[in-house]
Formats: C-alpha cells, sequence, structure tokens
C-alpha cells in the first residue's frame, strides 16, 4: 500500500485516509507478524529535515493504522528521507511520486 503527501505535510488527505483504511482492512484480514511503514519525502528540504518528516510521516500511517484496529504491537516504523525516490530527481525538487509512505504487511 502506498499513501501519499501533500507537500511538507505529515497529516492525511481524504485519498490517503482511503489506502490506510484499506491497509487496515487487509491486516485485521488475517494475524499479521509484521506491519512495515518507510516515510518517505521529496528532495525539496534539506536532508535532514526530510528524514524527520518522513519519519513523521510513517508515525502518522501508524497511528491512522491502531485507530483502526491494527495491533501496534507488530508495527515498525521507518524513514528514508530523500535517499530511495520513486521518481529520481535533482536536489530541490518538488516530486509528489516521492512524498508518501509505503505499508508492507506480512502474515504468518
Amino acid at each position: 500500500f502506498v499513501v501519499y503527501f501533500d507537500w511538507d505535510r505529515s497529516d492525511l488527505t481524504a485519498e490517503a485516509q482511503s489506502v490506510v483504511t484499506q491497509a487496515a482492512n487487509y491486516a485485521k484480514s488475517g494475524r499479521p507478524t509484521r506491519v512495515l511503514i518507510v516515510g518517505h519525502a521529496d528532495t525539496s528540504g534539506s536532508a535532514a529535515y526530510n528524514v524527520g518528516l518522513s519519519n513523521r510521516r510513517a508515525r502518522t500511517v501508524a497511528d491512522a493504522l491502531v485507530s483502526q484496529g491494527v495491533n501496534g504491537g507488530v508495527i515498525s516504523l521507518d524513514g528514508k528521507g530523500e535517499t530511495q525516490l520513486a521518481r529520481p530527481t535533482a536536489d530541490g525538487v518538488r516530486e509528489p511520486l516521492n512524498r508518501r509512505a509505503t505499508v508492507g504487511i506480512s502474515f504468518r
């Protein structure tokens, strides 16, 4: 599942909330052993700022999943900043596809 964010934001849009709900429903369909949420940012801010932003995005998604009944004990977070771009760009570029958090769900 891929959750996209607006520029320099870590709150969920209506579309992003819909994706989180899909992920939560999928996770609740079985007994997940791990839910890995990885936050990402585009290159428009400093590298250090973008690590923090990507961590905030991952945390927002995790909190939303827990609020929808996903076991927080199986959730792991990671923030990649601008190091793993979905669409490679030069530094300082606002790229919507890079402003995301991915949700991977593993079952027994």
